[in-house]
């Protein structure tokens, strides 16, 4: 989940500073609103489209890494111990609820001023006429004025809202200030929510200047001094912190239409992120080093040749193979082979065959987790309670070790779901022996598929060990 909100906020970044650095000058108005309005929904929905051409030009992960278990010595007593991550998810929650509440009370304040004002109606609108010093904004179809700017002539300040709640641009408001009450810790969604009420000013102003003179309209702008609502949902006529933008805009010439070439931009963009966002952790992970062998892929992949030429000599030299050396051998076969898991082989040879776990169909499933949701978690947590329950911690007491030791342990699921061919690293020989003893007592488990066939697979488990 933390990745997926990571992703979301540099892809809203992305958006804003192309925004901003080619867009936010230009004349196109009503292009830069849709822009405004769904960039932040693409930058959602990115992360979880996945290209399956991208993925499947990547490599797959032959090994999959379990969650690092944690266990630890205190006081002279053995407390073996899986440690969970902290759960971030109630202070999430609690946001989302003072962010509404904070939008209530807002809510709340405009329902007063409605309440107190005195209200005239008209075709297309509702005025609301409150008491307060001078006052002039506009919610939805409701265009609220303070008493003394209703005595001027405030006909100029009627129109400009007006065309506020024609083109709906309280709808864009609300829009954000959703956002901002599910993602309240996202600063882009603020940001968001301040260019679209600055471009909503910018269309006003346009859409004014087409019957009163820019001069004049600008000259309104300077003289009228308006007290405003610290309200973030509602058109305000005189915000003054938009005074020098709005009439830097007003002396704009407008934008040749070639330069709505310019949003072109968003193509390349949205494709870099989909390509980013389809090279999964696991595709990723296997270009690290294998954590068992010492050995990174790459490394690993510089010794195939040498490794065949050796195997083809001592398979001359020795002039036959054992069952197992065959099996090995038609394994590779296998792999290699147009056939796939399709081979009249696969049977025979389905304990030797590495899989890589990219395309497993079916994890194995350990015993109770067949009815669970999340197979892959029930697994793993099972995992974790197994070896912290069983784990001989009080057999490292005379090791001559301090502080934290970190094991690592490759194992393999065969395709009858039994484990084998477990492999341990650590700083000490008695905590690998300990690490594959464990690890040898796993219950058997339902194996993994491929393609309808049962395969073995393999898993790495790290496993820390906390010394006092």
């Amino acid at each position: 989940m933390l990745h997926y909100i990571i992703q979301t906020v540099v892809f809203q970044l992305l958006f804003l500073l192309t925004y901003d650095l080619f867009l936010k000058k230009e004349t196109f108005f009503n292009i830069n609103r849709l822009y405004l309005l769904v960039t932040p929904i693409l930058s959602l929905l990115i992360p979880l489209i996945k290209i399956d051409s991208v993925q499947q030009a990547l490599p797959e992960a032959y090994t999959m890494t379990l969650p690092t278990i944690f266990l630890g010595e205190a006081t002279g007593q053995t407390a073996p111990q899986s440690v969970q991550a902290f759960d971030w998810s109630w202070l999430a929650y609690a946001g989302m609820v003072i962010s509404l509440l904070f939008f209530a009370f807002r809510l709340y304040k405009i329902w007063r001023l409605k309440k107190t004002g005195e209200l005239y109606t008209f075709p297309n609108f509702k005025q609301v006429v409150v008491k307060e010093k001078e006052l002039a904004f506009s919610f939805f179809d409701h265009i609220f004025l303070g008493a003394a700017t209703f005595k001027k002539d405030h006909d100029h300040i009627i129109q400009h809202e007006m065309i506020h709640v024609k083109q709906k641009h309280s709808y864009d408001l609300l829009f954000f200030e959703l956002l901002r009450i599910v993602f309240w810790f996202n600063p882009m969604i603020y940001v968001y929510q301040k260019r679209i009420s600055e471009l909503h000013e910018f269309i006003a102003d346009s859409v004014m200047t087409k019957s009163v003179k820019k001069k004049q309209y600008c000259e309104h702008l300077l003289q009228e001094v308006f007290q405003t609502q610290n309200i973030s949902f509602i058109n305000q006529f005189f915000n003054h912190s938009l005074i020098k933008k709005r009439i830097v805009m007003l002396q704009k010439s407008k934008s040749k239409q070639i330069f709505k070439l310019k949003y072109l931009l968003l193509l390349p963009l949205v494709m870099v992120m989909m390509v980013y966002t389809s090279c999964t952790q696991e595709a990723i992970a296997q270009q690290e080093e294998t954590v068992v062998e010492g050995k990174s892929t790459a490394a690993a992949k510089s010794d195939v040749m040498a490794k065949i030429e050796e195997l083809r000599e001592s398979i001359a030299a020795k002039g036959n193979m054992t069952e197992e050396e065959e099996k090995a051998l038609t394994a590779l076969f296998v792999l290699i082979n147009k056939d796939g898991l399709e081979s009249q082989y696969v049977d025979w040879v389905k304990d030797e065959l590495d899989i890589p776990f990219g395309v497993i169909e079916e994890v194995p499933v350990f015993p109770g987790c067949e009815d669970a949701t999340d197979k892959k978690k029930c697994f793993e947590q099972n995992i974790s309670a197994f070896v912290g329950k069983n784990f001989d911690v009080k057999m490292a007491s005379g090791l001559g070790l301090e502080g934290k030791q970190r094991i690592m342990v490759q194992f393999r699921i065969k395709a009858d779901g039994t484990v084998s061919k477990i492999k341990a690293r650590a700083p000490h020989p008695k905590l690998e022996d300990e690490a594959t003893r464990v690890v040898s007592i796993l219950p058997t488990m339902e194996p993994g598929k491929a393609k309808g066939k049962k395969v073995s697979v393999i898993y790495s488990l790290p496993i820390v060990f906390a010394l006092e």
